[in-house]
């Protein structure tokens, strides 16, 4: 069995040293992981992306989400919370009516690359 410094892998050491320490030089905070992990999260459920993408095309008001996906305005605004929790959607209040659209560009580049990862054959 070879001897070098480093964690047991496969029943030899591991001589991947280097590589261990360039990852950790890249690897964020925890407080950077814990942010992104919410934000990967909000992708991960079905009414959410359906409302990411209807945001994706013009801005919406929650009765408008609601009507679209056949849901209650209470269940959307539950996700519509959480989406600006994470910073994926922003709100602009015109008279009663609070309208809903996608954060900033990143968010709908990201939306569009994983529909079409997903659309890969």
């Amino acid at each position: 069995m070879k001897q070098n410094s480093g964690a047991e892998c496969c029943e030899e050491y591991c001589v991947h040293v280097q590589a261990v320490q360039q990852a950790r030089i890249v690897m964020p905070s925890d407080e950077i992981t814990s942010a992104a992990s919410d934000f990967f999260k909000a992708f991960s459920d079905k009414t959410r992306l359906r409302i990411l993408t209807a945001l994706a095309e013009q801005e919406l008001c929650v009765c408008d989400i609601a009507t679209l996906l056949g849901m209650t305005q209470s269940a959307i605004s539950h996700q519509l919370r959480f989406l600006k929790q994470v910073r994926l959607v922003k709100s602009r209040k015109s008279g009663k009516t609070v309208y809903y659209a996608l954060c900033d560009s990143h968010i709908k580049t990201i939306l569009a690359q994983g529909m079409e990862h997903v659309q890969e054959r």
